[in-house]
């Protein structure tokens, strides 16, 4: 095994709603759509959502209830300006907003808002020096 990140996938119980919100939301193009399985056109890493069913003769562990937040997806903005912008466009699209864009001590700014199913995602920007 490679040390390396192929494939990113999020399980779902709504197929549907999460990739409308992929989609139509945050812009990323279907490349494939098999109806419980669609995968998005995306730079480097592959990126789909499932139904979580589809796993579940694999593993039962599919099946279980997801508590708490699991992971996060970190998406770039071009400048600080743009964070802000981006997340009033989300909002207005259908996200859910959980932090409001702001400076942080590791020098980005950053805002965090959440898809259909609650996973929390952040956008961010690197602050200029100064």
């Amino acid at each position: 095994m490679k040390a390396e990140i192929n494939l990113i996938t999020i399980w779902t119980n709504n197929i549907e709603k999460m990739k409308n919100f992929y989609n139509q939301v945050l812009g990323f193009k279907i490349e494939s759509d098999l109806g419980s399985y669609v995968e998005f056109e995306n730079d480097g890493v592959r990126f789909a959502i499932c139904m979580r069913e589809v796993m579940y003769d694999y593993s039962n562990e599919y099946d279980k209830k997801v508590i708490g937040q699991a992971f996060e997806l970190a998406f770039p903005c071009e400048n600080p300006n743009d964070v802000d912008e981006s997340f009033t466009q989300l909002v207005t699209k259908g996200a859910t907003p959980i932090h409001e864009p702001q400076n942080m001590p590791w020098n980005q700014r950053t805002a965090l808002f959440a898809d259909p199913d609650g996973n929390i995602h952040e956008i961010f920007a690197r602050l200029s020096k100064s």
